[in-house]
């Protein structure tokens, strides 16, 4: 009998916290651990994952944006929580629930210190973000004087941490660009403790930092992918498990004649007799239509089933033409085995796009092995 009834993402908290002590005994034990949950946890479960991570010793957790930070707090999670990219019309929701943000420009720094003064803050922590070379966001180095200035104007916020972001640390023909990145980091970082005249949290490596750039491990090291279960190589890939499986199962089988066609515009046309199994998932769950035509497969009783046709909102058909299964018969759209990068490369994208595209209703199921 199948495993599962119905389309799910398994959440597995042993492999997080196997990925997560790998990821620690890279760096040095004094520096310290910024986990990643932005995006529901990477497209699990932001709750979840943020309170194991608690548990198990994280001493930061960062979000992308304010609400998703909010949420984390109303779920009754206490540890630092920075927001890596926050809007000015949430600084005071983000005040209130105790969040720290990145300020990363001149408008920035200006309205949360407004802010902050207009709710009365002393010393409220930031973290500044320098631009070393990833031209996203950040100051420039020749922006330090002023940012300075701007804080001796005030007692209503305190600088507790510095940043920045690598480029391209999992790519070795980039190393000589990423050791640019990092004097760039190290030379603004020097110029603004020197200023401040107190040392300060620096943090500038995400998880392919962390396994290729000792140098840049610093006081704090974030790590978003590698926390689930991915690192960016083959060699690294090897030593993570992967926390999510997305399973579903059969929910009808069709035989066709040669010459009948499947699913919408007739995308895919028989060119003999085959065999066909329905699975109830499509891109409204987060499996894009890049995947259709062949481009992806399932994994139905340990061996490849291709996608034929369009991609549907709510399903995807697939050939089970030289496959023993049966309707209920469980079907794996990534697991530990072939895993989401395996996958996505198939439809010519990344792990991250796929992992944090499958929709909220999936439904988690969580398992603790522990």
């Amino acid at each position: 009998m199948s495993s599962v009834q119905e389309t799910v993402l398994e959440i597995n908290l042993a492999h997080l916290t196997h990925n997560f002590k790998y990821l620690k005994s890279k760096v040095d034990p004094k520096v310290k651990i910024l986990s990643v949950v932005k995006a529901s946890g990477y497209g699990s479960d932001a709750v979840t994952i943020a309170k194991h991570l608690e548990k198990i010793g994280t001493d930061y957790l960062a979000v992308a944006y304010a609400s998703e930070g909010i949420t984390l707090r109303e779920a009754g999670i206490k540890i630092p929580i920075l927001v890596l990219h926050p809007q000015p019309i949430n600084f005071r929701s983000l005040i209130k629930y105790h969040l720290e943000p990145s300020i990363y420009s001149i408008r920035v720094l200006r309205e949360f210190i407004a802010k902050a003064e207009e709710l009365n803050q002393q010393d409220y922590p930031v973290h500044i973000k320098f631009n070393t070379g990833l031209n996203r966001i950040g100051f420039w180095e020749n922006d330090v004087n002023y940012i300075i200035e701007k804080l001796k104007e005030t007692d209503a916020v305190k600088v507790v941490a510095m940043l920045s972001h690598l480029a391209a640390s999992e790519d070795y023909d980039e190393r000589e660009f990423t050791l640019q990145q990092i004097n760039s980091f190290k030379k603004s970082a020097s110029e603004m403790i020197g200023r401040l005249g107190y040392s300060l949290i620096l943090h500038q490596s995400n998880t392919s930092g962390i396994l290729n750039y000792p140098e840049a491990h610093f006081d704090m090291v974030r790590t978003g992918i590698g926390l689930y279960g991915y690192g960016n190589e083959a060699k690294f890939d090897k030593q993570l498990k992967p926390v999510a499986s997305l399973k579903s199962v059969i929910s009808q089988i069709h035989k066709l004649e040669p010459g009948e066609t499947v699913g919408y515009n007739r995308a895919f046309k028989a060119q003999g007799y085959i065999k066909t199994a329905t699975i109830p998932i499509g891109h409204a769950d987060g499996i894009g239509r890049q995947y259709g035509n062949k481009k992806g497969f399932v994994i139905i009783n340990g061996k490849k089933a291709y996608i034929i046709g369009n991609v549907c909102m709510d399903m995807i058909m697939v050939d089970i033409t030289n496959i023993d299964c049966k309707e209920g018969d469980e079907v794996i759209i990534f697991d530990n085995k072939d895993n989401a990068a395996t996958i996505a490369e198939h439809g010519g994208t990344i792990s991250y796009e796929l992992l944090t595209a499958i929709s909220p209703r999936v439904k988690r199921v969580v398992i603790d092995d522990n």
